[in-house]
């Protein structure tokens, strides 16, 4: 489904939510105690083992395996979920594991060594598909045969080499469960053949149908298995790699477990209390202000209706270690597909945070057909800000100041090829200049980010000009409003600093008075009259296709 755009005065009603909430568990992990960072640490028993701060979300996993039945015999669920990168999928996987195979004595403290858990060790299947090379179909079978075989060894399971990747894999099941107990299946990085070669559409088409085949056997050997879990990035659609596995039950956006990975307010303060306090003595910050520079930079991934954010682990625990607010998460990824796909389509760099998509497209991604905003949303450059019950739109936005200025700045290089080292300079003097209201020297520096647009890009539309435009203000850390409605039209832009106001018509191959005269023809800085505290400036602005830079600016006071 193509995304809507929202308009700016949507009214967003919170729904009712009854979902699970939990509470720190307060008798494991002493806030007063300063444990260990665990950063790369993907293991459960590495975890508890190192003495490293683990954040309890046992009860979550006990109600998850439908555990709280003594009968071992009893049947749990079919799951998937998905969650950005370093998010702690790989953990919860290996915590699974170690509940699965009996493994009590790891779990002292936790919420559920307190529960009612019997504790019966099942066969448990563990598999890594980050492992499996997948730059072609042979390569990707040849891996998923390793993974099994491994996984067989570990159970002390024969296997028939000579077959394919999902034979092995339904050969591994049914002897496994021979012995009598049902067994628990465990798939992390479940869609990396995938997404790996996206930019490869014949490659990643035939390693989906591998998977298909693959997953499949998981719904033939149903009636073998407690317990499925699979996790990944994205959701491929259930008419492609997930045909023949349709009993899944998808709790990505599920309220119940809007919490299961990433941190909440209550967690933060609680176990890393130690860990806080230290920052704000390093940075010379009193506890609340820490706390709230934390917030800023770090939490607001909402993965579901409910209001419930929580913070980026991977970027908390670097942010303890290195005690400096940097773009932790951010770079260890450069999300260079996903701007190529923004240019592909010519999407609106403002539209990002100014669009609504309904739920199901966030599970409807086709290889052939890739839409911007539910990526964007799935790898975690953009999270759930707000839902709107009248029209069932999810309205999406940058999740925190982390993610928004790191992919701006990205975004910016990408559009405009300054030499990285120049940009903090430039948008250094831009700010100076707009503080001074010296206009031409701001228009000036403008033209040197428009220079460099490089000529193989696409810039026949206004859009792009107004993309990088966009970008540029947002990395001022000027205050943007685009598309702004009116009783008579849409103001392409407003410039809010503290003491002015700029009402902005942007024009693509046209005289730039053409804008100044639209602005006052339909009034636009009527509404703004009011603002007695804010000087009002009406600018029009002309962008070159040919030169693909700015041609001219015009400015006047309002009439």
């Amino acid at each position: 489904m193509r995304p809507m755009a929202l308009k700016n005065r949507i009214s967003i009603a919170r729904p009712s939510i009854h979902h699970l909430t939990l509470t720190p568990n307060l008798e494991y992990n002493d806030g007063m105690e300063k444990r260990g960072l665990p950063i790369g640490i993907q293991t459960f028993e590495g975890m508890i083992r190192g003495n490293y701060t683990y954040v309890d979300k046992t009860e979550y996993l006990y109600k998850l395996a439908n555990v709280q039945s003594n009968d071992p015999k009893a049947q749990g669920g079919r799951y998937f979920l998905s969650r950005p990168r370093r998010f702690g999928k790989s953990l919860l996987i290996s915590t699974l594991e170690a509940i699965f195979k009996g493994r009590k004595e790891l779990f002292k403290g936790l919420w559920i060594e307190k529960s009612d858990y019997n504790w019966n060790p099942y066969p448990v299947i563990k598999l890594d598909l980050s492992l499996p090379s997948s730059s072609d179909p042979e390569a990707l079978r040849s891996g998923l045969c390793k993974r099994v075989k491994e996984a067989a060894q570990e159970l002390q399971v024969s296997l028939d080499l000579n077959q394919s990747p999902h034979e092995l894999l339904g050969d591994l099941i049914q002897s496994a469960a021979s012995t009598g107990e049902k067994v628990v299946v465990l798939i992390d990085e479940y869609d990396k053949p995938i997404i790996d070669q996206l930019k490869n559409t014949e490659v990643a088409k035939q390693n989906r149908e591998i998977l298909k085949d693959f997953y499949g056997v998981l719904k033939s050997q149903d009636e073998h298995i407690r317990l499925v879990f699979l996790t990944g990035v994205s959701k491929f659609s259930k008419v492609s790699i997930f045909s023949g596995l349709n009993n899944l039950n998808d709790i990505t956006m599920d309220s119940k477990y809007a919490t299961l990975l990433g941190y909440t307010q209550e967690e933060l303060e609680h176990y890393f209390e130690g860990w806080i306090s230290e920052l704000g003595e390093s940075i010379k910050m009193d506890k609340q202000t820490t706390l709230k520079e934390i917030k800023k930079w770090y939490n607001g991934y909402q993965f579901s209706k409910a209001d419930d954010a929580v913070y980026n682990p991977f970027s908390t625990l670097l942010l303890f270690d290195k005690k400096d607010f940097l773009s932790h998460w951010f770079e260890t990824g450069t999300p260079t597909f996903l701007i190529d796909l923004l240019k592909q389509q010519q999407y609106g760099v403002p539209d990002i945070e100014n669009a609504g998509i309904d739920e199901s497209a966030f599970s409807s991604y086709e290889i052939d057909d890739l839409q911007v905003l539910p990526l964007l949303y799935q790898t975690g450059y953009l999270t759930i800000k707000s839902y709107d019950t009248e029209s069932s739109l999810y309205k999406l936005g940058y999740p925190n100041h982390e993610v928004k200025a790191a992919f701006s700045r990205s975004l910016l290089e990408n559009f405009s090829k300054l030499h990285k080292g120049l940009t903090n300079s430039y948008i250094w003097q831009l700010i100076q200049a707009l503080r001074a209201d010296d206009l031409d020297g701001f228009f000036k520096i403008m033209k040197v980010f428009f220079a460099n647009v490089p000529y193989d890009l696409k810039a026949g539309e206004e859009k792009y000009f107004q993309s990088i435009f966009y970008l540029i203000l947002l990395l001022m850390g000027i205050k943007i409003d685009v598309e702004v409605h009116t009783n008579d039209g849409r103001i392409d832009g407003v410039i809010e600093t503290k003491d002015r106001l700029y009402i902005i018509e942007f024009k693509l191959n046209a005289p730039a008075t053409d804008g100044l005269d639209q602005i006052k023809e339909k009034k636009y800085y009527e509404k703004y009259l009011m603002r007695k505290d804010k000087s009002i400036t009406l600018i029009g602005v002309s962008f070159d296709s040919k030169t693909r830079t700015i041609k001219e600016w015009v400015e006047a006071a309002p009439p």
